[in-house]
């Protein structure tokens, strides 16, 4: 055999070392047939089972959409003029825009406060801050407001807006404000 490997070139060492691996595995072969040898196989990985999935949400039969909370509700003031009671055609258009506002919120309760600008007595100004408060709110009543959900209170002349003494500051003072009492 290593004749013909010489024959086509092959260095003599080479040629050693392939008839050496040739033979081994003739002769390991038990006489030219092919035995297949089964390696000891590594045992099996064993099996990582993942955890089962969570149970899903129980989830109510149905499902309530939560109405946002309402805006806070702001109540622009109504003026009057000097030493009246009586509501101009600007309060009363402002007056009614209130109504629609209450009654589409029949939760929330209101206190209507009666001022003056500085002029005129305490006692008198007290008078005529409660007149312009309950004149308020009759009119609120007369536009759909129930009653029991408005009061009315008179401070006269003793919380002024404006604290300046001209026909300015005394036209702003002269008001009926809104206190929202429950929002």
């Amino acid at each position: 055999m290593l004749s013909r490997l010489r024959k086509f070139g092959w260095p003599p060492a080479l040629s050693l070392v392939l008839v050496l691996l040739v033979s081994v595995g003739y002769l390991g072969c038990g006489g030219g047939k092919q035995v297949v040898q089964q390696t000891e196989a590594a045992p099996p990985e064993p099996v990582r089972e993942e955890p089962p999935p969570p149970p899903p949400a129980r989830q109510p039969a149905v499902e309530r959409e939560e109405a946002p909370a309402p805006r806070p509700l702001m109540l622009a003031n109504v003026n009057f003029d000097y030493d009246k009671y009586d509501l101009t055609a600007t309060a009363r258009d402002i007056l009614a825009g209130h109504a629609r506002a209450l009654r589409e919120r029949p939760e929330l309760n209101v206190r209507i406060a009666g001022h003056c600008d500085e002029r005129g007595t305490i006692e008198y100004n007290l008078a005529l801050g409660e007149k312009r408060a309950n004149a308020v709110r009759d009119y609120l009543v007369s536009l759909g407001v129930e009653r029991s959900r408005l009061s009315t209170i008179s401070y006269g002349k003793e919380r002024p807006l404006d604290a300046r003494s001209n026909e300015e500051a005394w036209a702003r003072n002269r008001r009926a404000e809104f206190v929202i009492q429950n929002q």
